[in-house]
């Protein structure tokens, strides 16, 4: 087919636009997170949301990556990263610094002697200090839960180059395939590590143990990008999405329930630690992608009901990070469970509206004033998404307008 007459980037639906019903799956995520750290006997699979979290961060950071690339012809690698630190740092930064100097005033408080797990925090590295690599290992306690987010910028430091490597030779189907071949590679990683009788805290925080879910969630956004929307294939998808939404979710639910992850070494142990993760990864894949695929089904209009999205949206990183430092805190505080559980609730959904006005918003909209300006080309090229190369416009045909960096935040 002629260059003229190849399908751009910007006909193809389903890397277009935000996806609200992501929105939606981002609260629900971080609830089963909540969930699992304030009523583990009630919810004792709520850590599922990390598996979720994981595979959709890897989907909706591909999708910015694949949009810059098909509106500029290229990623400015720099202004990534940059805009990367100014999303998620400044409110990490400021969650440590209010429990540094509460722990100081009132050492006696369950934030007292938490300033040692600042700077692995704060440095990104915390998933290794949990399994000892810088010494001892620690539990982390209220900074406990931003071994997540070093696993996330770990993979981000490399998969970025990786998909510029492998679009500079490949085209973008190939790059999906090449993609879940990498993600098979890391499953038998696990398979050695886990069979080698590594310790579970090497096998859970390991950057190298949970990049194949982010992977899966990489050779998804690859595969929606490489697909023309109203072809074959996106038919073929989107009819299989009608099924694949409910019972997806019906498994999901179902193992925020009934999912124990094993800590006791055996048999059990052994294949849940091998496959577990991947098929999670696989589950919340096949999720997401019906959620892309049919924008109005039942499902999607529910996670994209605004009581779901925006908190999704504004609301999630702040309460992932608040949630468990407020309920340490309220722990000597107050003994009843179910009221500790509720003013934990409410309390890190006001600490969170108060980092996402207050500091992260702020700090977002001056960085993208600042930055994105030398993102947007002066004159755009389209970007065919079958080869991944840029084409010329046919003659009278206006380059496509290019969406907002940042347009989908993970």
């Amino acid at each position: 087919m002629p260059a003229q007459e190849r399908p751009a980037a910007s006909e193809t639906g389903l890397i277009a636009g935000r996806k609200h019903a992501l929105d939606g799956l981002r609260t629900i995520a971080v609830a089963g997170v909540f969930f699992f750290h304030t009523a583990t006997d009630s919810m004792p699979g709520g850590s599922i949301g990390v598996d979720v979290f994981f595979t959709l961060s890897g989907f909706v950071i591909t999708l910015l990556i694949m949009k810059e690339r098909i509106a500029t012809g290229r990623l400015h690698l720099g202004i990534f990263y940059a805009k990367r630190l100014a999303r998620l740092w400044p409110a990490l930064l400021a969650l440590c610094a209010v429990i540094v100097a509460v722990g100081f005033l009132f050492p006696a408080s369950g934030w007292g002697g938490q300033a040692g797990f600042v700077l692995p925090a704060a440095a990104y590295v915390m998933n290794l200090a949990h399994f000892g690599m810088f010494g001892d290992s620690i539990a982390g306690e209220t900074l406990g839960p931003t071994w997540t987010l070093a696993v996330e910028e770990q993979f981000y430091l490399v998969w970025p180059l990786l998909l510029l490597v492998m679009l500079r030779f490949w085209k973008v189907r190939s790059a999906a395939i090449a993609t879940v071949a990498l993600a098979a590679a890391f499953v038998l990683n696990r398979f050695l590590l886990v069979n080698a009788g590594e310790p579970l805290d090497r096998i859970y925080n390991g950057p190298d143990t949970r990049a194949d879910e982010l992977l899966v969630g990489c050779a998804l956004a690859l595969l929606f990008t490489a697909v023309r929307h109203g072809s074959r294939l996106h038919l073929a998808l989107a009819s299989a999405a009608r099924w694949g939404a409910p019972l997806s979710g019906l498994a999901l639910v179902a193992a925020l329930f009934l999912l124990k992850e094993p800590d006791t070494p055996g048999a059990w142990f052994n294949t849940f630690w091998t496959a577990g993760p991947t098929a999670l990864a696989l589950l919340a894949a096949v999720l997401i992608g019906s959620l892309v695929l049919q924008p109005a089904g039942f499902l999607s209009r529910i996670l994209s009901h605004p009581w779901l999205a925006r908190p999704g949206r504004d609301l999630s990183y702040g309460m992932y990070l608040w949630h468990l430092p407020v309920y340490l805190l309220l722990m000597p505080l107050i003994p009843a469970l179910p009221l500790r559980i509720a003013l934990t609730a409410a309390l890190t959904v006001l600490l969170a509206c108060a980092s996402f006005r207050l500091v992260e918003r702020p700090l977002r909209r001056w960085a993208n004033k600042r930055l994105e300006p030398a993102v947007v080309a002066p004159t755009p090229v389209p970007f065919t998404v079958r080869d991944a190369t840029p084409v010329r416009p046919v003659s009278g045909q206006s380059a496509p307008e290019r969406e907002p960096a940042g347009q989908l935040i993970t």
